[in-house]
């Protein structure tokens, strides 16, 4: 009798993870980057994620010195299902003038990071 209720809760439970994992990890496709008047930096992000719903979605993209500290995060809200890949924008990010280039990082709410990211060169 054991055996006959595992089979059907182990193939339950391959299902489950195989259908959050469809999504894949978030991945960097597009960064454009400017200097405002005031100093900082502004970014416009694209990220493409094949979004599933609000438990497996692209939550975030992160802006990254040359040794992993994060200089600024835009937080996504909601999942783009229909919307792919999509662009988002953070402004005021605070760049140390001796850094040369930036790693902008994805996330998602499954897999956190491990997608393709992008590293730009910081205009002067």
């Amino acid at each position: 009798m054991k055996n006959l209720f595992t089979i059907p809760v182990v193939l339950i439970a391959g299902a489950i993870l195989a259908t959050n994992a469809n999504a894949g990890e978030a991945d960097v496709v597009d960064v454009n980057i400017s200097q405002s008047s005031s100093g900082g930096y502004s970014f416009d992000v694209a990220v493409k994620h094949a979004d599933t719903g609000w438990k497996h979605y692209a939550d975030a993209w992160e802006v990254l010195d040359n040794n992993g500290n994060i200089l600024g995060k835009r937080v996504l809200v909601h999942p783009h299902e229909n919307e792919q890949p999509f662009t988002r924008s953070l402004s005021g990010v605070k760049i140390p003038a001796d850094l040369t280039t930036v790693t902008i990082r994805a996330h998602d709410s499954v897999h956190k990071y491990g997608g393709k990211e992008i590293m730009v060169k910081v205009p002067r």
